[in-house]
């Protein structure tokens, strides 16, 4: 039997509730605290914004967008248990504006057409997926679209993104990043 572990949801319409995910290697929710300081960022709600949580792992990220008042959000995650798990949390919550999708965050975004207003990108530490990751964004990402990103070191995001505000809890770095603008006016 695989372990589980709790996760909060600290804000909105499901603040206090409890998530459950399992204990697997490589998922790490994101801290409370991280949590919170990144919804500041964005704002305290999200009411009308579609979201993209590449790896999903707890959830975590996105049940709290939806919990704020998110229009969508999809979640992708290949762990068959994680995947089972956020199952079972969408159905316990009542998430109908949650879509959830079984298989590799990399793949799924080179297949996904939509734009999102805020993309969650959590992958797992030490395989070096956000090089290959940030250059698919730019057509995934609403023009005053957000992405957030945790990593296991400071993140240069290249070309094309500046870092719009960053942190760092213990081992984690995170920021949020936006495409720059061209030029002195944003043309």
């Amino acid at each position: 039997m695989v372990q589980q572990s709790k996760v909060r949801i600290i804000a909105g319409e499901w603040r206090g509730r409890l998530i459950n995910f399992p204990q697997a290697e490589g998922l790490r929710p994101t801290p409370d605290r991280v949590r919170e300081t990144l919804f500041n960022w964005l704002g305290q709600t999200l009411d009308g914004m579609t979201c993209l949580d590449l790896f999903a792992g707890s959830g975590a990220l996105g049940f709290e967008a939806l919990s704020r008042g998110a229009k969508r959000v999809v979640m992708v995650e290949q762990n068959p248990q994680a995947l089972k798990a956020l199952q079972e949390n969408a159905r316990k919550l009542g998430a109908d504006r949650l879509d959830l999708v079984a298989g590799d965050g990399l793949k799924t975004l080179s297949r996904e057409g939509k734009a999102f207003d805020v993309i969650f990108l959590d992958p797992p530490f030490h395989h070096g997926i956000l090089p290959l990751l940030l250059p698919l964004l730019p057509d995934r990402l609403a023009t005053d679209g957000f992405v957030y990103a945790e990593t296991e070191q400071e993140l240069e995001p290249g070309e094309g993104w500046e870092v719009w505000r960053n942190g760092r809890a213990g081992n984690v770095f995170y920021c949020l990043l936006k495409r720059k603008t061209e030029g002195p006016h944003g043309a």
